[in-house]
């Protein structure tokens, strides 16, 4: 009798592992194929930046252990980008959060046609960044034939001043088309915070006199803490990355170089692979630490959630 009840118990974890096996198998490919996109290149590019690999000396090419990273941290113009990339990044943050958030509290009032505003907002985000990045230098800042320019001239007259806006205002003009980017992607965010908001509490607070902006201020702020934390994070990933608009608008010029750039002159212009791959892990390892600080958010917003 025992030997009968001792056979399936001894046959279940072998059951339960050929389960857990038919249920990842199908991931196995896409695991694979992601694996071999991204990790391999990565180690490939760990491993030369720790190379002295010029392609205008080629007979120099050998292990240089610290150097590249310190010559990357050390040079001036790589400096110069460090700033740049942290200025352009928490400009455009800042602001697409600030501008995201007026949308938001905007848009979570019920009106008449209400989806189809919510669709033409979130439509700058889906536009390629490359476009969009060439419709505002072309379209937008072109001094002769412009649309601000033209704006000016409307209102002011024939005798309007007719700035170079990209001249005249290199990173701002980057920052502010970025913005109108990203803009949207915090929004998106911010309104599924305001979606979730306890609406019994705000209407109790309400019946007992609270005007609105100490609601505001008192519960839908607080409420929305995370949601703000979270965009902010993710936005700063990939703002950091950002490359094709300092590219496509100022190619870098008049102080814009961020470290995206700096590696792509590194490598293309300089053929300093050593040292451009040094450049792009010091850009990866910021932004593994922005991630992580993002997926802690996300995490803590899942549990909040799931206690309520």
């Amino acid at each position: 009798m025992t030997t009968t009840l001792e056979k399936p118990r001894t046959q279940r974890p072998a059951l339960r592992r050929s389960g857990d096996w038919a249920r990842r198998a199908p991931l196995l490919p896409a695991l694979v194929f992601l694996i071999i996109v991204t990790q391999l290149p990565f180690l490939g590019t760990l491993v030369i930046s720790f190379m002295n690999w010029n392609a205008y000396y080629p007979d120099e090419r050998g292990f240089a252990g610290f150097d590249n990273f310190a010559r990357v941290l050390t040079d001036v113009t790589t400096r110069e980008a460090i700033v740049t990339t942290i200025v352009l990044t928490v400009s455009v943050v800042l602001i697409s959060l600030l501008l995201g958030m007026l949308v938001a509290l905007l848009l979570d009032r019920a009106f008449l046609g209400r989806g189809i505003v919510r669709t033409m907002m979130i439509t700058p985000f889906l536009v390629v960044p490359v476009a969009a990045a060439l419709v505002w230098k072309h379209a937008l800042y072109n001094p002769e034939y412009g649309l601000f320019n033209g704006l000016l001239t409307a209102f002011l007259g024939p005798n309007a001043p007719q700035p170079d806006w990209v001249s005249t205002l290199p990173l701002t003009s980057v920052v502010a088309a970025l913005v109108w980017q990203w803009t949207p992607f915090m929004m998106l965010i911010i309104l599924a915070g305001l979606q979730s908001k306890p609406l019994d509490v705000i209407e109790a607070a309400q019946l007992d006199g609270c005007t609105n902006l100490q609601v505001f201020r008192h519960m839908t702020f607080p409420h929305l803490r995370q949601y703000l934390e979270l965009g902010g994070l993710l936005g700063s990933i990939y703002i950091v990355q950002n490359f094709d608009a300092v590219f496509t608008i100022t190619s870098g010029g008049l102080g814009t170089a961020n470290l995206p750039y700096t590696i792509y002159q590194t490598f293309y212009n300089a053929q300093d692979y050593g040292r451009a791959s040094a450049a792009g892990v010091v850009v990866v390892i910021g932004t593994i630490l922005i991630a992580t600080l993002a997926l802690r958010t996300v995490s803590s917003l899942f549990r909040e959630e799931g206690s309520r």
